[in-house]
């Protein structure tokens, strides 16, 4: 049985459900991908990260070794789809199977629609849809063979709820959404699940960054019904429930993790009180 426990710093996890996984994450190095591969780990599982620099990779699967677990890292630019091919077939190699994708890496750039650039429009969808697509490509005929297979995309509440700035972050996020479900109607017959999990606000260092000051973090706060902001480990719960055998029913679906703010219609009248 598995066993979770909450403090104001952290939060502990205590199970086997990932033993003998191996779990291929991308933006593995710091935020909600860090925390996924160290409860990962914890639980079992080998986590490969990846990403862009070396040293915040080796600095995380250095943590996870000196706390029992196992972990690895490549370097890969999701961006690239040949990259991408390469650390998928060299995490099979080091390894032996691929039994978890989680991608959660993404490319965020801001902009006003009638005063953004062709090219960041591009970039944006290149770095958080197009490398999804990429990397459930390169999965899909490894986890095939294997049948069985446990897929979660990252997407985010902008891809549920218009932001002024967010036009191209947003559009990659929903198609994600789409796409994922495309997913798990093509993976259903190998025994392949695919879902998505949706952060709201998260405490990553660009968030700590964008609400440095008490104004900003206070109006954050006020959007979110549970009047905090979800810490990288919440949002690894969900992330490892999906892409565990107790979600062993569950494909296609799309889990929203953001404190309630999404359901909520912000009007005068129907705000909550503080």
């Amino acid at each position: 049985m598995a066993v979770v426990t909450y403090s104001d710093n952290e939060v502990n996890f205590m199970s086997a459900r990932f033993t003998d996984r191996i779990a291929f994450i991308s933006g593995g190095a710091s935020g909600i991908g860090a925390a996924t591969a160290k409860r990962l780990a914890a639980e079992g599982g080998t986590a490969v990260i990846c990403g862009r620099r070396q040293e915040p990779l080796e600095q995380v699967v250095k943590e996870i070794r000196a706390q029992g677990g196992k972990a690895d890292w490549l370097i890969a630019d999701i961006t690239d789809e040949t990259a991408v091919n390469d650390a998928i077939a060299e995490t099979i190699k080091r390894h032996g199977s691929l039994d978890v994708l989680i991608n959660n890496a993404a490319t965020v750039i801001r902009g006003q629609i009638d005063g953004s650039a062709s090219a960041d429009w591009f970039s944006c969808l290149q770095g958080s849809l197009s490398s999804i697509y990429f990397c459930i490509r390169a999965t899909l005929p490894y986890m095939k063979r294997q049948q069985y297979g446990a897929i979660v995309n990252i997407s985010s509440v902008c891809g549920l709820l218009g932001a002024p700035a967010m036009g191209a972050y947003s559009a990659a996020k929903a198609g994600m959404i789409g796409f994922s479900r495309v997913a798990a109607l093509e993976g259903a017959p190998d025994n392949i699940r695919v879902n998505v999990v949706v952060p709201g606000t998260v405490m990553t260092p660009p968030t700590a960054a964008a609400l440095s000051d008490a104004n900003s973090m206070a109006a954050s706060l006020r959007a979110i019904p549970l009047k905090r902001i979800a810490k990288p480990e919440e949002i690894a719960s969900a992330i490892l429930f999906l892409a565990s055998e107790e979600a062993s029913y569950i494909t296609g679906t799309t889990l929203t993790v953001d404190g309630g703010k999404t359901c909520q219609l912000n009007t005068r009248s129907t705000q909550m009180s503080d």
